[in-house]
């Protein structure tokens, strides 16, 4: 019993360092994937973001919720199409995808932080074109194919945006007035228009906007892998190019590590691709030495 309790204590202990280091920094996390659907990961997901919170930590979160839409086109009988790798985002589709993200996500979300934060320290909902928050215009597709790693497509992909300015007030206001800001990944146009935006493309935008100290991917997979299928603990921007185009890193890991670059360069502190289905990941890779996922930074640093 007694063992158990020095373990205990050597763990805070451990965590302390990391606490003082990042206290008053500000963490972006992108949270998508397993720990959104399964009922024990988005518990300790949300105990982990009012920890962070308590300990002095700014957390910042942008979520996805790519399978929830699905399941709703589906309801409402409209057709899920993807054209390369894209979804196609009619007006129609344009209206599920605003009503998922904004509406049901959000703010359950914003309703699971809450249960666990207590008194003086609430989540807040925000959709990209809440004060003009996500800025974006419809995306050059040839580019932005090229930077998510997938075929171009060869139509036209409808209402998806690429951010072009993140209005950082509203998140800043809310963070000085101790809330956790949850944003949904809907851009607006000129003209108020909305835009469907990539969820990891949007966390590194924020994130960079924010100049923040660590952006953190949590995703349904280890980290990056080798192709041995072992983990890469730690990887330098320089490297990552070379393991995408010797086939090391593909699919789905591709935006989030490109995403990763673009975001160190932007001012990024670190980034974190760590695995969403480990109960407590976020705390495990920011406040032990070992760390849990793979941890992305600049050559130099």
């Amino acid at each position: 019993m007694v063992e158990k309790l020095i373990k205990k204590a050597e763990v805070l202990l451990e965590a302390l360092p990391y606490i003082r280091k990042f206290r008053g920094q500000t963490f972006v996390i992108k949270y998508g994937g397993s720990a959104m659907v399964n009922e024990e990961l988005r518990e300790t997901f949300a105990r982990d973001v009012v920890l962070l919170k308590l300990v002095g930590i700014n957390p910042v979160i942008v979520h996805g919720g790519g399978k929830h839409i699905n399941e709703m086109l589906k309801k409402l009988g409209i057709s899920v199409e993807f054209v390369g790798g894209l979804r196609k985002t009619t007006e129609e589709v344009m209206h599920i995808v605003e009503m998922v993200l904004s509406g049901d996500i959000n703010k359950d979300i914003v309703a699971l932080i809450n249960k666990h934060s207590g008194e003086k320290i609430y989540a807040v909902g925000l959709s990209g074109r809440d004060g003009r928050l996500l800025k974006a215009k419809k995306i050059d597709s040839s580019y932005f194919s090229e930077k998510l790693g997938i075929k171009p497509p060869s139509g036209d992909i409808g209402l998806v945006g690429e951010v072009e300015r993140v209005n950082t007030e509203p998140i800043k206001t809310l963070l000085e007035k101790n809330y956790i800001p949850v944003i949904a990944p809907i851009g607006v146009g000129e003209r108020g228009e909305a835009y469907n935006i990539n969820a990891d493309i949007a966390a590194a935008e924020v994130a960079k906007a924010l100049r923040a100290e660590k952006l953190i991917y949590l995703t349904d997979t280890e980290g990056v892998k080798d192709k041995n299928g072992n983990l890469i603990k730690k990887l330098k921007d320089t490297q990552v190019e070379e393991l995408i185009k010797d086939g090391t890193i593909g699919g789905g890991m591709i935006p989030k590590v490109r995403s990763a670059v673009s975001a160190l360069k932007g001012g990024v502190g670190k980034v974190h691709i760590i695995d969403g289905r480990l109960s407590h990941s976020i705390l495990l890779e920011i406040f032990t030495d070992e760390g849990v996922g793979t941890e992305i930074t600049l050559k130099g640093d």
